[in-house]
This record gives structure tokens, sequence and C-alpha cells, in this order.
């Protein structure tokens, strides 16, 4: 089993940044391929970032690209994503994803999900 603890979620202004922190434990996610979703008030969860086993293959939603940043750190067992410029309509709860399957996490196909984190950007 992995647990994934999300973190750094706040309130913000528009423009500013936030940096979040998905804890893993349980097992060491270096086996895994990690990646953020997020979920607005009356939508659907959606993906937002991708990250494979060694970090060095990552993925993004097109609307995000340049904006968002997903790292890893596998000695600490901990996902990042750096998220910058943000703007009202990045307002959501943001999930953290673990699975074996680089598909599964694209496609919110995964064994682990986070509680999640509350992002709000104020206009």
């Amino acid at each position: 089993q992995v647990q994934l603890v999300e973190s750094g979620g706040g309130l913000v202004q528009a423009g500013g940044s936030l940096r979040l922190a998905c804890a893993a434990s349980g097992r060491t996610i270096s086996n895994y391929a990690m990646g953020w979703f997020r979920q607005a008030p009356g939508k659907e969860r959606e993906f937002v970032a991708r990250i494979g086993w060694s970090g060095g293959s990552t993925g993004y939603a097109d609307s995000l690209k340049g904006r968002f940043t997903i790292s890893r750190d596998n000695a600490k067992n901990t996902v990042y994503l750096q998220m910058n410029s943000l703007k009202p309509e990045d307002t959501a709860v943001y999930y953290c994803a673990a699975d074996r399957s680089w598909l599964g996490v694209r496609e919110g196909r995964v064994d682990y999900w986070g509680q999640g984190t509350q992002v709000t950007v104020s206009s």
C-alpha cells in the first residue's frame, strides 16, 4: 500500500505561485509513475501533470504547459508541483496519484490517490 499526503495548498493572488508537495509512505515511489489531478467545484477531475519513475519523462495538460512544473525526489519519496502565474481558474482541489502504469496515470486509472489539497486563486 502507498499512502499519499498532499500539502502546500492555500490562498494566493492571481499571478502568484505555489508549490505543492505529495509525500508518500508505505512503499518507495521509485516504482511508480506519479501524477497530479485537480477538481474544481462542479467539474470533473482533470489531469494536470505526470512524471515517470526516474523523473526523465514528464507530461502536462496542454493548457498548463509553461506555467506548471512537476518534479520528484525519490530519495525523499516526494513529488512536487510548482505552479506559477496562477489564475482564478486554477482554483481547485489538487490530488496526487500513483500507479505503475504511465498511461494509467495520464487517464486517472491509478491505484493510489491522496486526499487532496485546496488551492484558491483570488482575482
